[in-house]
């Protein structure tokens, strides 16, 4: 797919802030870049807007539901939304943000359909934001297939992502742009003071393996120092994403399991033996436990070299710099690093990181499809505009101190991400098969006497199956 370039040539930066009446109402500033030539320029590809006069959605206002406002700026220090710039601006197009609690969301989505009060638009996600399958076989949201056409130049780069989200033929899903997960994160002054070749480093030479991950958990560990080579939450899925292969998988809107894979087995032998040896982080009994610094959970023992390597997704390095120091180390200092997961040393040579889709469904009920679909198409050219500065970046290294390593580490997992999507499809589904995967998944790292994957397999296979099989019955159902 096409991806952002970063260039400084022929961009505006404007500025414009407009301050909310009563006293609830925080600031809002539109941080907004435009350039003369970047329409002209992806034309030559067949990348195109439509005009003004063409556009269904133009002039028009566009209820957006969630439980945070993707469009506004609230400081000059946020990420800048530039396609909703290009949605106001060029097309005289407006949001109502209608707000909710994330833990609330759907109860309320369900009161406003029921009472004809539907909103147009709802985030698109997996896992704890799931919105497929279950909900658009319910009819809580509507396919996209009338509005968008995967085969256009436009959105030609997110078909493979927008497969994921098919029922009956059709896609429930806009995906405007794909990002990564988990990564390993780790300090370069510990690594260095422990005399080990920087991970980044062995990415680079094709070195940076699962056999070498393993050593180096193995060599650092040592629970009477109360050291331990991984700690949170996501080593074991992360390890697990690292095959490329997720336990339930999908094809051409059909699920299956995929419990018998090859990989996923040597995966969770590694994790096995990761806990087992004691490389990971536990109290006492509870391997479900967090190191605690000053209040916070992720990160601690970084940067105090009693903990390794840290798997988890590198958007926590976008904490104030004052709050990522004392946990992770000295960002500015280049201390801080992150890099892919290890490679299976056995598998199809290839690293491997769970893509996270962005975009939107659409609403059952709502009135303004033509105008939601519109704004998602103006993001996803300026996803795509090779003119406009990367302000993502720019807030990275001028916000975040992030060192010009990172940026590049940034963009590789983004490729890495982007050329094969893996997605974790759990959330949206029935309890019984939501509580049977997690318990298969993570059955390894929560206790102190792991069960071995075949034990774990045995156990878990046949409620697996049942609750996939009923899953696809309903999905049948639907689709007939």
């Amino acid at each position: 797919m096409l991806k952002r370039i970063i260039a400084i040539a022929c961009t505006l930066v404007m500025i414009i802030a407009l301050v909310g009446c009563g006293s609830t109402k925080r600031e809002i500033v539109y941080l907004t870049l435009s350039s003369s030539d970047s329409e002209a320029i992806l034309a030559a590809a067949g990348i195109t807007l439509p005009s003004v006069e063409e556009a269904d959605g133009a002039g028009t206002v566009v209820k957006w539901f969630a439980w945070y406002d993707a469009f506004n700026n609230y400081s000059e220090d946020e990420i800048v939304n530039t396609g909703y710039y290009t949605f106001t601006q060029k097309y005289g197009s407006s949001i109502e943000w209608i707000e909710t609690t994330y833990f609330e969301r759907f109860d309320d989505l369900a009161n406003l359909i029921l009472s004809s009060q539907s909103p147009d638009m709802y985030p698109a996600g997996v896992n704890s934001t799931a919105v497929f399958p279950t909900r658009c076989i319910k009819g809580t949201f509507v396919p996209v297939d009338d509005y968008i056409d995967y085969t256009d130049p436009l959105w030609a780069g997110m078909a493979d992502a927008a497969d994921y989200f098919v029922l009956g033929g059709e896609h429930y899903a806009i995906v405007t742009d794909l990002t990564y997960s988990n990564v390993v994160s780790y300090n370069r002054r510990v690594m260095e003071e422990w005399g080990f070749d920087d991970p980044a480093e062995l990415y680079y030479n094709n070195e940076w393996t699962w056999d070498v991950f393993y050593e180096m958990c193995m060599e650092f560990s040592d629970g009477d120092e109360d050291r331990y080579a991984l700690d949170g939450y996501a080593y074991q899925g992360g390890i697990i994403e690292s095959t490329g292969q997720q336990i339930l998988q999908i094809s051409d809107g059909v699920f299956y399991s995929n419990i018998d894979s090859p990989e996923i087995e040597r995966a969770q032998n590694l994790i096995y033996d990761l806990v087992k040896n004691g490389c990971t982080y536990h109290e006492g009994t509870n391997y479900w436990a967090l190191r605690e610094k000053g209040g916070a959970n992720f990160g601690a023992g970084i940067a105090d070299g009693l903990c390794l390597f840290y798997i988890i997704a590198p958007s926590f390095f976008t904490m104030p710099v004052e709050e990522i120091t004392p946990l992770w180390g000295d960002v500015s200092e280049g201390e801080v690093m992150f890099c892919p997961l290890p490679r299976d040393d056995d598998g199809d040579g290839e690293y491997h990181l769970l893509s996270l889709p962005e975009g939107y469904v659409l609403v059952t009920g709502g009135t303004n499809h033509a105008g939601a679909v519109l704004l998602a198409s103006c993001e996803r050219f300026k996803i795509i505009d090779p003119t406009v500065i990367n302000i993502d970046q720019k807030q990275l290294k001028e916000i975040y101190l992030w060192t010009d390593e990172m940026l590049e580490m940034d963009d590789i997992c983004y490729e890495i991400a982007s050329r094969n999507p893996i997605m974790d499809l759990t959330g949206d589904l029935s309890d019984g098969l939501n509580n049977a995967l997690n318990s298969v998944s993570n059955g390894i790292t929560r206790t102190n006497s792991p069960s071995t994957w075949a034990q774990l397999k045995e156990t878990y296979r046949d409620q697996i199956e049942y609750y996939i099989d009923e899953l696809n019955a309903t999905i049948d159902s639907y689709n007939s």
